[in-house]
């Protein structure tokens, strides 16, 4: 499915120019960047307006805004005029990356040396005294090919924080009894820039029923039929209500996204989901991920942020999962010691009922919520707690990621890198066997002494650059990842 409810990065290339300099040096740069960027089939549009001075940038801005431009790349072609290159940023609204040109050729440094190596440190020092935020790679000093590679990184960056400036998160809720871990203090989305609404599950419920006999039902069952194949559809005559479910919270997102661009939902979906709505969401979830619209469980809020940064960072399907049991001995023994560099306590598995997307399952199907059958419907023969997708995640490389707001609403995060293995977990639910390099350290660590929840969203390759590089633009200051054994953590016992 494509990836409809995330914003479409149009990037700009501003390049300035101190006057004491020759213009032409920071031009002639410029415009070998966006040649390097053709060649990546990355498409960055040209600003012909050099700025040298403040009325330069006035018109350069409005150059980029005229282009449609919603990211821009401010170039120090040469040492750079350093309160119209900062002001840039102030006047152009959408995120703005700096970068400064190396020197091309040691043969060429008398009329062709453009300092921009220390026009950098000035830009970075004006930014800061006028608190002006701005993207800067780790070294962000390059050739034309260099850059256009930080480029193409700016991409994720500029996309996820385009898509939190328009998100708004919907809640049904209240979470359930005795979830204190998806407690969500809202001032933190306000000020990332979030907006939520919250809702009652009942508004849903009243929703959903006046979606009954919605002529767009019949096709929507033939796609989801489509999607499971005859093996993955066991139950039939339950699409019909999905489909309903499915319209619902579209239709929803549709009606009350208001000012905002983009749409992530947190619900809830036990016990009495499956009792009124006579099914369980997952799979419905499942579709809406896959499309770019996180639906998280639990009325999980940071939950779906976090999914949803994680669609913007990545560009594909993400799911939320329970960091939720350990890898049986005998399992990791037959299965994994000898076969990956990784112990024990590197592996778990995550779990979820079945929110994961088809597209990240080995083989899905429709079942039913064991543990919900047991408590709704004592064990017998399912019907209200049908509608889980389940299945082994498949393997490949993974991000394991969240950010959080403490009950002080104070963000912080964590992000570790890893991967599914390709092991049959021989379980129920959403399910893979993960491994994390030293994940017991910082299981214990991080996600323990840092009172995190047990929902992690994962997205399907490594993204922690990435990551990293967002929360702190976002001005995250405490942001985890799994150390490497040697590098202790500050509570780490170092006599073990």
């Amino acid at each position: 499915m494509t990836m409809t409810n995330i914003p479409q990065v149009k990037c700009g290339i501003i390049s300035v120019s101190r006057d004491c300099f020759i213009i032409s040096l920071s031009e002639n740069r410029r415009s070998a960047i966006a040649e390097a960027c053709k060649k990546k089939h990355e498409t960055l549009t040209e600003i012909k307006k050099t700025v040298e001075n403040e009325a330069d940038m006035l018109l350069a801005v409005e150059e980029a805004k005229k282009a449609g431009c919603n990211a821009l790349v401010v170039f120090l072609g040469n040492f750079g005029p350093e309160t119209p290159e900062t002001l840039i940023a102030q006047k152009f609204d959408g995120p703005v990356m700096y970068v400064a040109a190396a020197e091309e050729t040691g043969k060429n440094l008398i009329n062709g040396r453009g300092d921009a190596y220390c026009g950098m440190l000035n830009c970075s020092y004006n930014l800061g005294l006028r608190k002006i935020k701005a993207f800067i790679p780790e070294y962000p000093v390059g050739t034309a090919e260099e850059i256009a590679g930080m480029v193409e990184e700016f991409q994720s960056v500029a996309r996820t924080l385009l898509g939190l400036q328009e998100l708004k998160i919907i809640t049904f809720g209240p979470r359930p009894q005795d979830f204190f871990a998806c407690n969500a203090p809202i001032k933190s989305l306000y000020d990332i820039g979030v907006e939520i609404e919250e809702n009652s599950e009942l508004d849903l419920l009243i929703s959903y029923r006046a979606h009954k006999g919605d002529k767009r039902i019949p096709s929507v069952v033939d796609d989801m039929s489509r999607e499971l194949g005859r093996e993955g559809n066991p139950y039939p005559d339950l699409l019909e209500r999905m489909a309903q479910y499915e319209l619902t919270l579209l239709d929803w997102a549709a009606q009350h996204k208001g000012a905002r661009s983009y749409v992530a939902f947190a619900n809830k979906c036990w016990p009495a989901f499956p009792t009124e709505f006579g099914f369980e969401p997952c799979y419905v979830n499942s579709r809406l991920v896959s499309r770019g619209i996180p639906v998280a469980c639990e009325v999980d809020i940071y939950g779906a942020l976090s999914e949803y940064i994680g669609i913007c960072v990545s560009g594909d399907a993400v799911t939320l999962l329970d960091i939720n049991n350990s890898v049986p001995k005998d399992l990791f023994e037959e299965n994994i010691h000898g076969k990956y560099s990784y112990t024990l306590q590197d592996t778990f598995m995550g779990f979820h009922c079945g929110n994961t997307p088809l597209c990240k399952l080995k083989k899905g199907s429709i079942k039913y919520q064991l543990i919900q059958n047991r408590l709704l419907e004592n064990g017998n023969t399912p019907d209200i707690t049908r509608g889980t997708l389940e299945g082994d995640i498949a393997a490949g490389a993974i991000t394991f990621f969240r950010l959080q707001s403490t009950a002080d609403s104070t963000l912080r995060s964590y992000i570790a890198q890893g991967e599914v293995l390709p092991v049959a977990t021989n379980s129920f639910g959403g399910i893979g066997v993960f491994a994390i390099p030293e994940m017991g350290r910082f299981y214990r660590h991080v996600l323990i002494e840092g009172r995190f929840p047990h929902h992690g969203a994962v997205a399907f390759g490594h993204y922690g650059k990435t990551l990293f590089n967002i929360f702190q633009y976002l001005g995250i200051e405490h942001i985890a990842f799994n150390q490497p054994k040697g590098m202790l953590y500050p509570t780490e016992n170092p006599f073990i």
